[in-house]
């Protein structure tokens, strides 16, 4: 890839788990009752056939990994287990008192913070006490984050009798500068033990999370990690860009030095090199970031074109309604987007005081859901087409025009005749600039502090 096109679209930009990203929800014609309203009509319309999806937010940790940008609260104060799941599973209790049907639960996420700092007795709690008003789809794919240095076997097995399939262990980089400066020390031993378990368990899908971009990290770390990494020959790998974004998490992105990060062409290679080793493993990339097994879900989701992504990052089937639990879960019933307060005190105290805690959100407009369905595509199918009638705000000529430089530059094939744009494989990098071009809100409201993390 030429080097002078990464200086040229290494931009900020979104990553569009969401369309209107988060930044641009519009607060003024939000509501906790038009929430409401709209998760009642979204459950009523997908729950009997489709299911719905729920998230669960757990956010401790026992210490703070410094490349880490998810909501977390820093503890080794195990006793907040108990009073947190107690108040998930109260807020769980005012969405299932809002519908007269038991939700069928297609998918179920942990994440974190780390689920794994919760005790094998308490996840089981917390299992027992969401299917004890729900039931759980035919189809159904469960799954969790686990951090390998305190995953035990016991929390794997509960998990899995509960009927979590997958797991995801955070891996990072295997290098111990690097390791050093995230402050996430964890040998290779712990994350082949822990992947082993879960293969002897039943799991039947494994994923490590490795990430580029990291603070002193080298072209030779990143093939000694992936060498490592071929050894336990997960199912699915996610290869994410580091997003350095201090201005919103604050010191904990700022334990190392700007200098320390490798920079534009050298970061790129990082990737490229990486993305050329996974398929010489036998991995196929998906949507962005990822790489699977042809033997796993994900990837027979996009042959069968049904991959979706949303919060939870990309998934094997989508789901109209996702039902987001705890501090700072963010939840989409498809018309409308919200999202919980994002500290466990004011979490807790609202859902004590019969709460649903929301505290921001997004209804979205006619012209959101026609551009939500084409950056959705890009993002997973790398394409899109349309109808001419099909935009009345912003018409698609306005949205082809922008990507005329880029269609120049090869990032863009786009087809007249036949209503539609596809994303080469040389150019699936800049996905995200090319997801750009269709962002009405971006378009019209350029940010004028830093926001988001570079797209390349």
């Amino acid at each position: 890839m030429k080097n002078s096109l990464i200086q040229k679209y290494n931009i900020p930009g979104p990553r569009y788990t969401s369309y209107p990203t988060v930044p641009y929800w519009n607060n003024d014609t939000f509501s906790k009752e038009k929430w409401i309203k709209t998760f009642k009509k979204s459950f009523t319309e997908s729950n009997s056939e489709e299911g719905i999806s729920v998230y669960i937010h757990l956010p401790f940790c026992e210490s703070l990994c410094t490349f880490c940008a998810c909501h977390k609260h820093i503890t080794k104060r195990h006793e907040v287990e108990e009073e947190y799941i107690e108040t998930v599973l109260k807020e769980w209790k005012l969405y299932v008192a809002l519908v007269d049907e038991k939700p069928i639960i297609k998918e179920l996420h942990l994440g974190g913070g780390t689920p794994t700092f919760f005790s094998k007795e308490n996840l089981q709690y917390l299992m027992d006490g969401i299917f004890k008003l729900a039931e759980k789809h035919p189809e159904s794919e469960f799954s969790f984050e686990g951090h390998p240095n305190n995953t035990t076997k016991e929390q794997l097995q509960t998990l899995f009798n509960c009927g979590f399939t997958r797991v995801s262990f955070g891996v990072q980089d295997y290098n111990e500068k690097v390791q050093k400066a995230i402050h996430r020390i964890q040998p290779f031993e712990a994350v082949a033990q822990v992947t082993k378990w879960s293969r002897e368990i039943g799991y039947t899908s494994v994923s490590h999370d490795l990430i580029f971009g990291l603070p002193h990290q080298t072209l030779e770390n990143v093939i000694h990690s992936i060498n490592k990494t071929k050894e336990l020959q997960p199912d699915r790998i996610s290869f994410y860009s580091y997003a350095h974004v201090p201005w919103v998490k604050g010191v904990g992105q700022r334990g190392f030095n700007e200098e320390d990060l490798p920079k534009n062409e050298e970061k790129r290679e990082l990737y490229q090199t990486g993305k050329e080793l996974f398929a010489e493993l036998g991995y196929v990339e998906i949507g962005m970031d990822h790489f699977a097994l042809k033997t796993d879900s994900l990837y027979k989701a996009t042959i069968n074109k049904t991959l979706h992504r949303n919060f939870m990052g990309y998934t094997a089937n989508k789901t109209q309604l996702m039902i987001g639990l705890g501090m700072s879960a963010i939840s989409d019933s498809w018309y409308a987007f919200s999202q919980n307060v994002k500290t466990v005190k004011e979490y807790q105290k609202l859902v004590n005081e019969g709460e649903i805690p929301v505290f921001r959100g997004h209804v979205l407009t006619e012209e959101d859901a026609i551009i939500r369905k084409h950056i959705l595509n890009m993002m997973c199918h790398f394409s899109t087409s349309w109808e001419e009638e099909s935009m009345k705000i912003n018409t698609i000529e306005t949205h082809l025009a922008l990507l005329k430089e880029m269609e120049n530059d090869g990032l863009v094939a786009i087809d007249l005749a036949f209503k539609s744009l596809s994303i080469p494989e040389k150019a699936r990098p800049f996905v995200r600039n090319i997801c750009m071009a269709f962002d009405v809100h971006l378009l019209e409201n350029k940010p004028k502090t830093k926001l988001f993390s570079m797209t390349v």
